[in-house]
């Protein structure tokens, strides 16, 4: 039987998926993938890709920060309205595209993307065209349309990657979808950087030619177009050839797209512009301290935060008035550029304000806010000194003592409850007074005599003083409380100019209290008020209280140490009246002089700094005081104070003070012999008003002594003081309130003559009788104070203040360095004087 086999099938074998070198083909081919594979492989990164753009499409979505490229600057205004800075992140003024000239949007899409108006956000072809050459290693190339180019600016920031480039495209694309080309092309120009510190079309309109966009020419828009590539290197300031070649590019693209006619292109010229700004610090000088003010000022209401300062292009109008605050910065720096130089670690506070509104009109707190930014004038503090007699005065009025009172004014008497020992301040320069009322006490600021007073009181009146006049309650222990130590009245607190300056203003202001602001009025950018300064006034004080109190400090620039003031004068050159405070500290550490007149209220402070900034030593005398042992109130801050009023008040008409009536004595009733229980059917007969008298007219030429007689024969005191003239000697050349009704007993200065043009002799003491009808020689005088008398706090003996805190104290008195030196300190201010 024959046996069949079947024939074996070949063995194959299994497919693999890295198939090389492949079977059966050439040497070549055998190493090449097939065409199924690469077919593949494209197909698989197209639909990898697809579901990657489809993916990242569907979760991108537009930044929550839309909104910030509404960001515009805050400008700040003087009250004049000119501008003094501005708050900004990015330098930007927005204008609405409906608003500007229809070619500053052509010329801009003519130069940087002319089918704007057609694709949806991007540009397939220049994408592709512009991936091909920089794969291809040619020069690298862009392809941003102008949606792109914004979306970089404002949503991605600058990206260069092929990731970050991916989803600016979709960025741009979903944004196209979302707004209009008109509302994408104005927020296009209103965001980019147009170079010269300009964000958006306004500020560049403004920077390189003047004015705002609005007023644009297609010229001016060709130049600015031309350069939004790199417009720090086509700044026509710094390269007019290449800008020249950019506008001349942007003009004939604009002509081929149909934005200009041809006869337009051939009449445009190059435009003029600005040169460029060199850069300068914004802060620099005053305006930083004034601008950091604002800042701080409008964020303590909690109606304004930072970012809304910042962004939200406000128009924020201040009280500060150019001319004043020209004049504070100048007094100031008269002190740095004296002979010799005060030294710059001394610090100068100036405050000036409107006692009525609480306006502030300057304020010096520093030479350069970019050197030091520290602001004494609203956070340095220096000793008060005698600046806070006036507190217990106002206390002790309040308590129903008179200005009449006389206390003992001997130096370093013997005072039961002051310091340990009983013995109370050393009065300035050791001087005794006797027995003097307060009114002189006040003009010559005598320390015992306020010890005395303060006692009386309790120092925790006077403490209570301050609070009510302005000045803040601050906790035990840190810098500015105010204790209710006995030394109190001698200033041992260390304040504020700001503060000192709205306690005086509730002085000047008749006993009410206003907050001191420099903020008036803010905006929004569409001219809405948004923000009003706080116009409260609160009374504080009675009235009649706070008069009397004002006239005795009117004789502390009639007859102490703020007679520099005098000088200050009306529009007419009359007599204006002035009431203030001076201040010194224990070593002449600090000196103050508080002053005013009914319509604004003026501090000059000073002190100064250790050399390594930790602490405070007695201040260097300078220029015409560089002889003195120290620096008092009566020195340069009366001096400065004075200068600054002149500039200040130069048109303002004179304004009295609320005239100070001494109360009438009240007679005690005699008791009878038998008390009746049966009430008078006869009513009390009115006690008689006291009848004013009038200050007699005509006395100026005639002898001091025949006014004195007739002075006092209506019941008045005249008080002398001598000035140099050619006039016979003791001749009268004028007095106050000539032709005015006044109370009996008001005291008159008199200006007489010491018959020389030299210096001037002592001032003619008034006599304390009545004169005889015939007097047979001058009255006698006073022995004056002379230049190298050494001032100090009080006799340097911190007001007896062992035990009781210290106190400042003191002040240089009438005398001092600067007798006769020439007036005032800045240049046609000032018509000599005593100088401190």
């Amino acid at each position: 039987m024959a046996s069949t086999r079947s024939k074996a099938r070949p063995a194959t074998r299994r497919r693999r998926f890295w198939n090389y070198p492949r079977p059966g083909k050439g040497p070549i081919r055998r190493w090449l993938p097939s065409w199924r594979f690469i077919l593949g492989t494209i197909l698989g990164f197209v639909a990898l890709g697809s579901g990657a753009f489809v993916a990242a499409y569907a979760t991108t979505t537009i930044p929550k920060n839309l909104d910030s490229v509404n960001d515009q600057t805050t400008t700040v205004y003087y009250a004049d309205g000119t501008p003094i800075g501005e708050f900004f992140v990015q330098k930007r003024e927005l204008v609405p595209y409906e608003e500007l000239p229809k070619y500053v949007g052509d010329a801009v899409v003519a130069s940087e993307d002319a089918k704007f108006w057609d694709h949806n956000g991007i540009d397939i072809r220049g994408m592709g065209r512009a991936l091909i050459n920089n794969l291809t290693g040619g020069s690298r190339q862009g392809a941003s349309t102008l949606t792109q180019q914004y979306v970089e600016r404002y949503y991605t920031d600058t990206v260069t990657s092929y990731t970050g480039k991916a989803k600016e495209a979709i960025l741009a694309v979903k944004i196209t979808q979302a707004q209009s080309k008109e509302e994408v092309l104005g927020k296009y120009l209103n965001t980019i950087y147009w170079g010269r510190g300009a964000y958006g079309i306004e500020a560049a309109s403004q920077a390189y030619f003047g004015h705002s966009a609005k007023e644009l020419t297609y010229s001016e828009a060709a130049l600015l177009s031309g350069i939004i590539p790199s417009p720090s290197r086509w700044d026509p300031a710094l390269n007019e050839d290449q800008a020249k070649a950019r506008w001349q590019r942007s003009i004939n693209r604009m002509a081929a797209d149909g934005y200009i006619t041809a006869e337009e292109k051939a009449a445009a010229e190059f435009p003029a512009y600005l040169p460029r700004q060199e850069a300068t610090n914004s802060k620099g000088g005053q305006a930083g301290f004034l601008l950091n003010e604002v800042r701080r000022e409008l964020l303590r209401t909690g109606q304004f935060d930072e970012q809304t300062l910042d962004t939200k292009g406000l128009k924020i109008y201040t009280t500060i008035d150019p001319r004043l605050q020209s004049a504070a910065e100048a007094v100031a720096e008269s002190a740095y550029n004296a002979d010799p130089p005060a030294l710059e670690r001394m610090q100068i506070g100036l405050v000036s304000m409107d006692p009525r509104t609480g306006e502030l009109r300057a304020l010096y707190g520093g030479r350069d806010y970019v050197t030091n930014s520290f602001n004494f004038a609203t956070d340095g503090r220096a000793q008060a000194g005698s600046t806070f007699k006036p507190f217990t005065l106002i206390g002790a009025l309040e308590e129903g003592h008179q200005l009449s009172e006389r206390y003992d004014g001997q130096s370093e008497a013997r005072i039961q409850g002051w310091g340990e020992n009983n013995i109370g301040p050393r009065n300035f320069g050791g001087d005794n007074f006797g027995n003097i009322d307060l009114v002189e006490a006040t003009a010559k600021s005598v320390n015992t005599v306020y010890a005395r007073l303060n006692l009386e009181i309790g120092p925790e009146k006077t403490a209570e003083v301050a609070h009510r006049l302005g000045l803040p309650k601050i906790e035990e222990g840190k810098p500015g409380f105010v204790g209710n130590n006995a030394a109190n009245v001698l200033g041992d607190s260390s304040v504020r100019p700001i503060d000192m300056a709205t306690a005086y203003s509730t002085i000047a202001g008749g006993g009410y209290r206003v907050q001191p602001h420099l903020v008036r009025e803010v905006k929004n950018s569409d001219d809405s008020v948004r923000y009003t300064g706080p116009t409260e006034r609160v009374q504080e004080f009675d009235p009649d209280v706070i008069a009397a109190a004002t006239y005795a400090m009117t004789k502390v620039v009639e007859d102490g140490s703020g007679s520099t003031a005098q000088e200050l004068r009306g529009p007419n050159r009359e007599k204006r009246p002035v009431a203030g405070k001076t201040g010194t500290s224990n070593s002449n550490r600090s000196a103050w002089f508080a002053g005013f007149v009914p319509q604004l209220v003026t501090v000059v402070g000073l002190h100064q700094d250790t050399e390594d900034g930790a602490g405070e030593e007695k201040i260097t005398p300078f220029g015409r005081w560089h002889g003195l042992s120290g620096m008092t109130g009566s020195t340069f801050p009366v001096r400065a104070w004075t200068d600054y009023m002149e500039v200040a008040l130069q048109d303002v008409p004179v304004e009295q003070f609320p005239p100070y009536v001494p109360p009438r004595p009240t007679a005690s009733p005699t008791p009878s012999e038998e008390p009746s229980e049966e009430p008078s059917e006869e009513p009390l007969p009115e006690e008689p008003a006291e009848e004013w008298v009038t200050v007699p007219g005509g006395l100026v030429g005639r002898e001091f002594n025949e006014l004195q007689r007739q002075f006092a024969e209506l019941g008045l005191v005249a008080v002398p003081r001598a000035q140099d003239d050619p006039s016979p000697k003791n001749t009268v050349l004028s007095y106050d309130a000539s032709g005015n009704q006044v109370p009996p007993g008001s005291r008159i200065p008199v200006v007489v003559s010491t018959g020389s043009q030299g210096r001037p002799t002592p001032d003619p003491a008034p006599s304390t009788a009545p004169p005889a009808p015939e007097p047979s020689q001058p009255p006698a005088t006073e022995p004056a104070p002379g230049p190298s008398r050494e001032p100090g706090p009080g006799g340097g003996t911190g007001g007896g203040g062992t035990g009781d805190g210290g106190g400042g104290g003191g002040d240089g008195g009438t005398g001092g360095g600067g007798a006769g030196a020439g007036g005032g300190i800045l240049p046609g201010v000032g018509s000599g004087g005593s100088g401190g």
